[in-house]
Order: C-alpha cells, then sequence, then structure tokens
C-alpha cells in the first residue's frame, strides 16, 4: 500500500480521473506500448485509409471479426472496480478514458467520457443509421462463415493479428439505409475526437482539484492535452504507469506499479468524502 497515494486521494473530492491501455491489460487486452512509450505492435487503421480504400475496411473487419470473439468477453479487473468504488466515495468528478473497451462502466463507473468513443456500437458516415457492434458480428459472419473458424491475438483497438489470410475475399455489410460505409463508433488514428466531447472533458477538468493519471503514457495528443492544461492549472497530478509518461516533468507523485495491484488495496482505505473535513488550501505534495 502506498500511503502517499493514500493522502493525496484523500485530501481531494473532486478528483479527474484519466486512463489508458495500460488499466485493461489485466483484463486481457493488451496495451499500446512498451516502458519506454515506444510501439508495440504496428500502427492501428488510419482513418483517411478506411474511408478512402475499400480493401482496407476489408482488412480492417475481417481482422475485427476474430479479435471481437477474445475482446468481447472481457470483464472489469480490480483497477476497473477500485475507481469506480472512488468514484461512489465523491472523490472523482469525472473519468475521462482513451479505452474503448466499455469496462469502467462495467466495473460501476457512472460519469465516464469515452474520448476515443466505443468499439460496441457502429455507425454510417453518410447518414444516422447506428447498430450494435454484436449485430454487425452477425452480419460479418453470416456474409463470411470462414472466419468463425479463425483465431488470431488481439489489439487494444479491437483489431486482430491476422496472418496469411486474404481480406480480399471477405464481404463487408453496407449500410441498410443508404448504402453507405459502417464504420465502429471509435476515434481511429488521424481521426478528430468530437469538438463537444473534448470540451465536456475540459469542463470537468476546469471544476477538478487534482488529476489522476492511471495506465497511459500519454503519447498520444488526445490525453495528453489534459495533463497539459491541468500543469497549466497547477493542479497537483499523479500518475500510476508502467514506464515512462510524457508528463512526467509535470508530476507530483509518479508510481511506477501495477494499478491492479495498488488501487484497490490503497482505496479500500479512504473514507467517503463527506467525512473527510480538509484543511483550507491543503496540498499533500
Amino acid at each position: 500500500m502506498n500511503s502517499q497515494l493514500q493522502l493525496f486521494l484523500e485530501a481531494r473530492q473532486r478528483i479527474f480521473v484519466l486512463t489508458g491501455a495500460g488499466l485493461s491489460t489485466a483484463s486481457g487486452i493488451p496495451d499500446y506500448r512498451d516502458e519506454s512509450g515506444q510501439w508495440k505492435h504496428r500502427r492501428p487503421m488510419e482513418f483517411s485509409e478506411f474511408i478512402a480504400r475499400p480493401e482496407a475496411r476489408q482488412r480492417y473487419w475481417s481482422r475485427s471479426v476474430v479479435a471481437w470473439q477474445r475482446y468481447f468477453p472481457a470483464h472489469p479487473n480490480a483497477a476497473h472496480r477500485a475507481l469506480a468504488q472512488l468514484e461512489a466515495l465523491g472523490r472523482v468528478v469525472t473519468t475521462v478514458t482513451q479505452n474503448i473497451d466499455g469496462l469502467h462502466q462495467q466495473a460501476g463507473s457512472r460519469n465516464v467520457i469515452e474520448l476515443h468513443g466505443t468499439l460496441f456500437r457502429v455507425s454510417c458516415l453518410d447518414c444516422d443509421f447506428s447498430q450494435s457492434r454484436a449485430g454487425m458480428q452477425q452480419q460479418l459472419l453470416e456474409a463470411n462463415p470462414v472466419l468463425d473458424q479463425m483465431t488470431a491475438s488481439i489489439a487494444p483497438d479491437g483489431d486482430a493479428q491476422l496472418q496469411g489470410f486474404d481480406h480480399r475475399q471477405i464481404e463487408v455489410p453496407k449500410c441498410p439505409e443508404c448504402g453507405g460505409v459502417l464504420k465502429p463508433d471509435v476515434v481511429f488514428f488521424g481521426e478528430n475526437v468530437p469538438l463537444e466531447r473534448v470540451d465536456r472533458c475540459f469542463d470537468a477538468l476546469a471544476s477538478a482539484d487534482a488529476i489522476l493519471i492511471v495506465g497511459s503514457s500519454l503519447m498520444v495528443y488526445s490525453g495528453f492535452r489534459f495533463a497539459r492544461k491541468a500543469h497549466l492549472l497547477g493542479l497537483p497530478m499523479v500518475a500510476i504507469n508502467l514506464g515512462k509518461t510524457r508528463a512526467d516533468e509535470w508530476l507530483d507523485l509518479k508510481l511506477e506499479q501495477d494499478c491492479v495491484d495498488l488501487l484497490p488495496d490503497v482505496i479500500n482505505r479512504i473514507q467517503p468524502a463527506s467525512a473527510t473535513v480538509l484543511e483550507s488550501g491543503r496540498r499533500i505534495m
């Protein structure tokens, strides 16, 4: 148990929590980067490629079908549940996650902003049609039964490392309303996070009294911008991450420990915010 982290959490009532792929590795979903911040896998699908090339969509969906069969059963781990408990204790203003796995909500967190969207919904790029990803899975398997027998290792974005397979034979369903292109409701690399979503995150940060970063190297700007803003606001900042982060120089406390081992023990000792009397202007670090 880390006493510094406990003191930090006990002294705050409106923590802005920012999470990344490292939070979900214990749930069987791999992360993107190693401890030095370098890519572990090939770069994920680029938005420009997905919308421009039918072959790219065939490649994406063939891999996604295989990955979904392992990705979908993932369950929250102890760190997800601990963060939900911290929110229930009245300590969290919002949780902004860069993950697309829905595990925060499954664990019981209520005030969650999915910065990069969700893998569990599919929408048409040309009209307002949307459907569940499970429904898309069924359509893809019905059109391409060969994929039902394939296995591969998965990637953090719900893709799979599918080798030696000619994806050009895959039939990709089109939008049933307009015949347009169907895309998962996730922010691909090279695609902008919707401005309204970013504004909601900044609004939450403006009302926060600290920022807690869990399982993110912050190498991608979409998450890093909130750490940078927190630094400019003078907010106390703590990171729990195995390896370097892009915000290391601004951190008040850096814990290079597994969040699954650390968070439950610490948060189990925290009292509800209403039971804590804070000293005016108190700062732990």
